[in-house]
């Protein structure tokens, strides 16, 4: 029988040849397998490749170049707060600046960032005038050296368009906003304009500022007590506004203190559901644009969503539960004139239908429509469009807007500043880190074997070999010190490794012999062969 090579030893044993039981529990709790961080080598694998594909979904795309050579983009747009620093007063000048995916990773990784997300028409920021010559871009090329890295001072994109979102600042609110205490979902505005021609910049809402009841309409709407569903007479049944739960039930609403913490409040009164648009125009845009007004309601546009007052949002309240009797005072009414008025339907004789009309007539309006054909402009859609509705207020579209608009020659020149508009916009991505680029590089992605073996290729050839002889070297002298481990199944600790280490360090000619004699067991294993 063998004896277990981690829980028993030569000096273990008494002269009768049986085991000390208390050396041995001794000796056991000095094991690393008691210790907190220790894990088995597949542990640690295990760990290392989580941690890897945790990085890879948190940073999914390659960061490897600045996007500014490739010019002004629709694009993911970060603002660093470490590098340039809102004022504590609004009306201080202010130089915003954003960066693009890559630099946010590469050059402000261990800055305070600001996630704006998509910005239409932006050119990377890092590296240029709008930071500090400090500051610099670490992945475009140095014209001056040409070398990677080390760019600053260029000269910034003038059509570069900032709006408070640079600022960490969203929404009509302009709330300074942190992720960790934001409740619920903000939808971005498609965007007319900039902040300088009256429109926002495609900005984020809250869906309540969007309808008056500010940011945290969700809070407003707790406070309103439930209207139950109308009883049989017409009459609303009876709240009870008594708190306590009667046998010991705990009711629970979408909005009441029961809710689930990480679950999104209800979208506010009046706001439409997430699934019925595709986009929107907050109310500045369409102010700043009311051209766009005569849609609201038509097919593509959804009705108008209108910002409105606190004193007009209760007064809109109270008119809605008098019309709801309104409405049941005038159901019951028309129930009782429809038993009447069933008689006097069926004496009511057909209209003619059209086949009844003489033949040679029909032909004549035929030719009439044939001869009125074929317009030479396109007809104008707006005189069949509803009047615009009064007020301010957002416009929310489906999916098809796009085709819905009026595209004649006296109403295209109100779409052609807007390509965002007339067609569905383009939005870059950078590649995605799994794939090698051009340079054989798995900077950032891969495993640490993938990357180690991109190093190697990207090194001369006589350190390559002589990373690749230090490498077998350490290896051989590893290989003894883990497989006792592997094969008892114990935990390697921390203490482990630093004891090894230390052993190997403290003795230069022992690891000079190992490296020797691992040598020469190589060459006595080829000639046995």
């Amino acid at each position: 029988m063998t004896a277990d090579p981690v829980s028993v030893s030569n000096d273990s044993h008494d002269a009768s040849g049986t085991v000390d039981g208390n050396a041995t529990q001794s000796r056991t709790n000095s094991f690393s397998q008691q210790s907190d961080d220790s894990q088995t080598a597949a542990d640690f694998i295990r760990d290392q490749l989580q941690l890897e594909a945790d990085a890879r979904e948190a940073l999914p795309y390659s960061i490897e170049n600045c996007t500014k050579p490739l010019g002004s983009l629709r694009q993911n747009v970060f603002a660093c707060l470490t590098c340039n620093p809102p004022p504590e007063n609004p009306d201080d000048p202010f130089k915003p600046a954003g960066v693009c995916y890559s630099c946010s990773v590469q050059c402000h990784g261990e800055h305070e960032l600001v996630e704006i997300f998509q910005k239409r028409n932006f050119t990377c920021d890092c590296g240029t005038t709008r930071f500090k010559p400090e500051q610099q871009c670490t992945l475009r090329i140095n014209p001056e050296t040409n070398t990677k890295g080390g760019v600053h001072s260029e000269q910034p994109d003038v059509n570069n368009k900032y709006n408070q979102n640079f600022s960490n600042h969203f929404c009509a609110c302009s709330i300074d906003y942190k992720p960790d205490e934001q409740k619920g979902t903000m939808f971005q505005c498609l965007g007319l304009g900039t902040h300088e021609t009256g429109g926002c910049g495609e900005d984020w809402y809250h869906p309540g500022c969007l309808v008056g009841m500010g940011p945290k309409w969700f809070e407003k709407q707790e406070k309103q007590p439930k209207q139950l569903s109308n009883g049989n007479d017409g009459t609303l049944a009876t709240i009870s506004e008594d708190p306590t739960p009667q046998d010991d039930a705990h009711p629970q609403t979408n909005d009441g203190p029961g809710e689930d913490e990480d679950e999104d409040p209800p979208l506010p009164d009046g706001f439409p559901a997430e699934e019925a648009f595709d986009h929107f125009l907050c109310y500045k845009c369409v102010e700043a644009y009311p051209w766009i007004k005569r849609y609201a309601g038509t097919p593509g546009f959804l009705p108008a969503v209108f910002l409105k007052k606190e004193n007009e949002a209760s007064l809109s309240r109270k008119r809605k539960l008098e019309d709801d009797d309104l409405e049941a005072d005038s159901g019951r009414i028309k129930r009782v004139k429809d038993g009447s008025e069933e008689a006097e339907a069926e004496a009511v004789l057909p209209a003619p239908e059209i086949s009844e009309v003489d033949p040679e007539v029909k032909d004549e309006v035929k030719d009439e429509v044939k001869e009125d054909e074929v317009p030479a402009v396109a007809e104008c859609k707006l005189p069949s469009l509803p009047p615009a509705p009064t007020g301010q207020f957002s416009l929310f579209m489906t999916e098809d807007f796009r085709d819905r608009f009026c595209r004649c020659a006296s109403c295209f020149p109100n779409l052609e500043p807007h390509p965002q508009l007339l067609e569905e916009e383009e939005a870059y991505e950078p590649p995605l880190s799994d794939g090698e680029s051009e340079h054989n590089s798995t900077h950032g992605s891969g495993s640490l074997y993938e990357r180690g073996e991109s190093a190697l290729k990207n090194v001369d050839r006589v350190r390559a070999i002589e990373g690749v002889m230090a490498y077998n070297h350490l290896k051989e002298r590893l290989k003894p010190f883990f497989q006792q481990f592997a094969e008892s199944g114990k935990a390697i600790g921390a203490e482990d490794i630093k004891e090894y280490f230390a052993k190997l360090r403290g003795d230069e000619q022992a690891i000079k012999d190992a490296g020797e004699a691992a040598k020469e067991d190589h060459r006595q294993e080829q000639s046995g062969y």
